[in-house]
């Protein structure tokens, strides 16, 4: 199977398949190289990492589309692609599902806030009318060149209009094409537990360490019948959280040893990168 069979196929097995987001493409290589079975490109990883900023539309498309085929280079597993609200009207988000397609997403994910949209664990979020949601879901299937390829509709309502308006916009998400649901940011354990009961495509649930969803174990999530268990930014957190300590050390001790609890060892390193591939192609061509 190609990454787009194989991404549907995980779907479809609702057996709540984790998976991390990589917001570059060694952070990618680590997924990849830890056995995860899918990725997923992050949109506010990228606005973290890139530019130093918060998930507040501050990325554009070119910007995850460079992203996307950057991993797509370096990893081949199937990737799921945030291209936030489609980055317009429908007519932008047909452009952005034909570039992002063109830059090896499996998936497509789109979300029906306002633009500027906001990190779905922020405060003061809005939704557009559902009805122009519907356009862009319709303009994302008409966009797409390979019908393998898949689009995510996420609906922030919970947030602005309660559950109820969720599951109900979810509905007509998936009655328009969508071929995966994603309820964002519902806050309690029972919320968790109602939408597969209520809503028939595959769905992905975000765990957002901090966030306002409560943390639920991917095996409690995979027996409630859960497609995907996302953990968009976990390796983002990680990464900071191990910088932080690699350079505190760095600035109390004047000094860092090859420590692999401090820094990942050298060769480590490159092994993550390919150095060996690229220096046997070296040899090739010489």
């Amino acid at each position: 199977m190609n990454t787009r069979q194989q991404l549907k196929a995980l779907a479809e097995a609702r057996r709540g398949v984790i998976v991390p987001g990589a917001f570059n493409a060694l952070s990618a290589r680590v997924v990849a190289d830890l056995g995860f079975e899918a990725i997923y490109v992050t949109g506010a990883g990228v606005t973290n990492m890139w530019f130093g900023l918060p998930d507040q539309a501050f990325m554009g498309l070119t910007d995850i589309a460079d992203h996307t085929a950057r991993i797509r280079d370096a990893v081949e597993l199937p990737l799921i692609v945030d291209a936030d609200t489609g980055f317009g009207n429908a007519v932008n988000t047909y452009h952005a599902v034909r570039t992002l397609e063109r830059a090896g997403a499996d998936c497509i994910q789109l979300e029906d806030q306002v633009n500027p949209k906001r990190c779905g664990h922020f405060d003061g979020k809005e939704v557009i009318p559902t009805e122009e949601m519907l356009g862009k879901i319709h303009a994302a299937t008409d966009a797409r060149r390979d019908q393998g390829t898949l689009i995510m509709a996420r609906t922030d309502a919970c947030a602005t209009e309660g559950l109820e308006a969720a599951i109900e916009r979810a509905q007509r998400f998936g009655e328009a094409g969508a071929d995966i649901l994603f309820v964002e940011a519902v806050t309690t354990a029972d919320d968790i537990r109602a939408l597969p009961r209520r809503l028939p495509q595959p769905q992905l649930m975000n765990m957002v360490i901090g966030g306002k969803t409560p943390i639920v174990d991917a095996d409690e999530l995979a027996t409630l019948g859960y497609g995907f268990v996302l953990y968009a930014n976990a390796a983002l957190q990680g990464a900071v959280a191990g910088m932080k300590k690699a350079l505190t050390q760095l600035s109390t001790e004047r000094m860092i040893r090859e420590d692999p609890a401090i820094v990942a060892p050298f060769s480590e390193r490159q092994r993550l990168v390919g150095k060996a591939a690229w220096d046997a192609l070296a040899q090739k061509y010489r």
